[in-house]
């Protein structure tokens, strides 16, 4: 990580066709809106497993794994000073054996939904990790969401399998498809 809490790197990108969107790395002063998405999707979905809201501490903690010169990147889309959405990169396991596969997901405002912004985080993200030696990239997709399989289609994942009913939330089972993509 930078200087002052933020992460370095250099460039940034324009989303064709969606006027002032801009995707850059992600910085510490970003971390308020990533929480109150990631908390969207714990509140009003089965996308992610926790039954109770992060904190902002929580997400600072887990905001400082990420830098622009290693393989757990994280990637905002923002426009007009609004975080639309965000791509990142994390570990996969914390053994040496996979240290050149990482895990990766993105997540959008409902706003941003249908709109490119999610490909061009993930294109951008997938660019950048693969220049710091990411071979291979996974997924795991809670079902049913047929736009995010489809993203990650669109992208080369391929299906690996589902894992059944394999989680419980709110009282209900959840299965998720897990999708992998070479990058080298």
């Amino acid at each position: 990580m930078g200087t002052a809490g933020y992460l370095i790197c250099t460039g940034f990108s324009w989303i064709e066709g969606e006027v002032g969107v801009e995707v850059r790395a992600g910085e510490v002063s970003d971390v308020e809106a990533i929480t109150d998405i990631f908390n969207f999707y714990i509140e009003h979905t089965n996308a992610r497993f926790e039954e109770r809201a992060f904190t902002l501490e929580n997400r600072l903690s887990w905001f400082s794994q990420f830098s622009c010169n290693s393989k757990h990147q994280l990637f905002v889309a923002t426009q007009d000073g609004e975080l639309l959405g965000f791509a990142c990169s994390q570990p996969y396991r914390d053994i040496s054996a996979f240290e050149d596969t990482a895990e990766v997901t993105v997540y959008l405002a409902s706003s941003a939904k249908r709109k490119g912004i999610g490909a061009e985080l993930y294109r951008k993200l997938f660019n950048s990790i693969s220049e710091c030696g990411v071979h291979r990239v996974l997924s795991g997709i809670a079902l049913p969401n047929d736009a995010s399989v489809a993203l990650h289609k669109r992208f080369g994942f391929r299906e690996i399998g589902v894992f059944n009913e394999y989680a419980k939330k709110n009282g209900l089972y959840i299965s998720s498809v897990w999708m992998e993509k070479g990058l080298n």
